[in-house]
């Protein structure tokens, strides 16, 4: 796995998945207008992906595409959950999950299907 992806970075992340390929300057606008960062700021943030090797940036027009699929950081994120806050146990996870909230039927059959995939 590559090097952490913070919440900023997250964020802007969301919005090149999302709208991939797209330009820094629509990045930007973007996060202004959900984040309330200003232009400056997205950059650096851009800057920082782009040196980790999430992103890719392309002239003309600073055209941004990730490098890295919002699934995988899914599962590197769930996996360093399950090891720093449950002691590895994947149990554990699933009970802290289902302790307050019952589950419905629909999502119980989807669970019995991953679990028999696994």
């Amino acid at each position: 796995m590559r090097k952490k992806l913070f919440d900023g970075e997250a964020k802007v992340m969301e919005i090149i998945w999302a709208k991939s390929p797209i330009s820094a300057k629509e990045i930007s606008l973007i996060a202004s207008e959900t984040i309330g960062w200003n232009k400056n700021t997205t950059y650096t943030v851009i800057k920082k992906l782009e040196a980790k090797g999430f992103i890719c940036r392309t002239d003309p027009g600073f055209i941004c595409t990730p490098l890295v699929s919002q699934s995988e950081i899914q599962k590197a994120e769930a996996a360093s959950l399950v090891r720093k806050v449950f002691g590895g146990s994947r149990k554990a996870l699933f009970s802290a999950l289902l302790e307050d909230e019952p589950l419905s039927e629909e999502e119980i059959k989807e669970l019995h299907k991953l679990i028999d995939k696994g």
